[in-house]
């Protein structure tokens, strides 16, 4: 077991002395903006969790069936999700451990095994809905059949793992080109959109229109956060720079802040510009049914034309690629962390795809497979959440960077948030 850092355990750590080289001076010495941007990466990297294949379709059917109604809810759900996931950064950032790996150092063993078993099953679903998706992108732009287009999926996903054994940063860069691209194609799609922007600003105020605009925002809001990239982006953080002294800690948790609100801003905007052109191009014309991925591709093809439907297919070929080699390396940590096993990870890329391949060899309905895929990482978020508000409000293994009281309850809130949101939505789904 490693120990945490002595900064976390409270002991003074003297600063470098001047003069010495230390992995943040020499990332800083690089200039103004260049040593700025080479501290920036890892909640890019996490920051494609939120605008998987399953966030597609929830906001295109909320911006179908109640136009602008729940444009609060997207921001709500990114704000939650900053919290999060600037709380798991910290987490690395402050320990030099990994979330499963203090789970590990901190919990019995039966208990850290339970861990590892649901997380597991949490890496299967996260596989089927990304494989899911990039199958239905790749079946939309070039018409291949959904196993053999998930037997593409996989062999680009492993060239993006490749990338990750050369070092972080072109794993890092790999995933932050393929974000852009999802914000590119939805960008294509909003300017061809007329938006009603009195109607959006009225969406930015919190409300809603029946039971099933209720459901959909729980569905939306209960699928906000994702555990796997919670594990994630304290691993990320916890060895990608070695800060020296409690100072540079701090100076390196400032930038992880940065980091967390572009790449998150990025994510949530997407998220809104999903919704709005679902809004202003189904709502806004009367075709309100719209519940599907292949019907939205449909209906961009017939109401706007051919490159905002080639331009959307792209967008989710690009998220359903990215998020799946992020969940393969999420499962990495995943057992790395909590079991101290690691395996080739190429190795482990076969196996988490078995169940996939297998879905998609079978012909199930892609919806209800993405549907399925949801509601099984709905049973993995408290086991993450709460880990995490617990660690993080521990001066003994956080130190200086210990949780303020406001954060610790602001954290506490979102967690019970979503965990009541996510119950709600498995009660709703199997009609307990």
């Amino acid at each position: 077991m490693n120990p945490p850092p002595a900064e976390a355990m409270g002991a003074v750590v003297a600063p470098p002395l001047p003069g010495v080289e230390t992995p943040l001076r020499r990332l800083r010495a690089r200039g103004r903006l260049r040593g700025v941007v080479a501290l920036l990466g890892p909640a890019f990297v996490a920051a494609v969790a939120y605008i998987d294949p399953g966030n597609f379709a929830t906001n295109i059917a909320g911006g179908a069936r109640f136009g602008y109604l729940l444009v609060w809810v997207i921001v709500a759900a990114n704000l939650m999700a900053m919290l999060v996931q600037y709380l798991s950064a910290k987490t690395g950032v402050a320990t030099g451990r990994s979330l499963p790996e203090l789970c590990r150092d901190h919990f019995p063993r039966p208990v850290t095994w339970g861990l590892w078993v649901q997380a597991e099953a949490i890496a299967i679903a996260t596989d089927l809905a990304e494989f899911v998706g990039a199958a239905i992108a790749l079946n939309l732009l070039f018409g291949v059949p959904p196993f053999a287009a998930g037997l593409i999926t996989a062999v680009v996903a492993f060239g993006i793992l490749a990338l990750q054994t050369r070092g972080y940063r072109r794993f890092e860069l790999a995933i932050t080109g393929l974000l852009a691209i999802v914000f590119l194609g939805f960008l294509y799609d909003f300017a061809h959109v007329d938006v009603a922007w009195d109607g959006f600003a009225s969406g930015l105020v919190p409300g809603f229109a029946g039971a099933n605009s209720v459901l959909l925002a729980v569905g939306i809001l209960g699928a906000t956060v994702m555990p796997h990239v919670v594990y994630m982006h304290s691993a990320l953080t916890s060895n990608r720079i070695a800060p020296v002294g409690d100072a540079e800690r701090r100076e390196l948790l400032r930038y992880q802040r940065v980091d967390v609100a572009i790449a998150m801003g990025l994510a949530g905007l997407i998220n809104v510009t999903m919704l709005v052109v679902a809004a202003g191009l189904f709502h806004g014309r009367g075709h309100s049914v719209v519940d599907s991925i292949e019907g939205a591709h449909a209906g961009l093809s017939a109401l706007v034309g051919g490159g905002a439907a080639l331009a959307f297919a792209i967008a989710l070929m690009a998220s359903g690629l990215s998020s799946s080699s992020v969940g393969t390396f999420a499962g990495q940590v995943v057992m790395q962390g909590f079991i101290n096993r690691r395996i080739p990870l190429f190795a482990r890329r076969a196996v988490t795809m078995a169940p996939s391949l297998l879905v998609l060899g079978l012909g199930a309905d892609p919806s209800t497979t993405l549907v399925i895929s949801q509601v099984v990482l709905s049973f993995g978020i408290p086991f993450a959440l709460v880990p995490l508000v617990r660690f993080t409000a521990s001066r003994e293994l956080m130190g200086r960077l210990v949780n303020r009281r406001l954060t610790t309850a602001a954290a506490w809130a979102v967690a019970a948030v979503i965990i009541g949101l996510n119950i709600f939505l498995l009660v709703q789904t199997f009609g307990f």
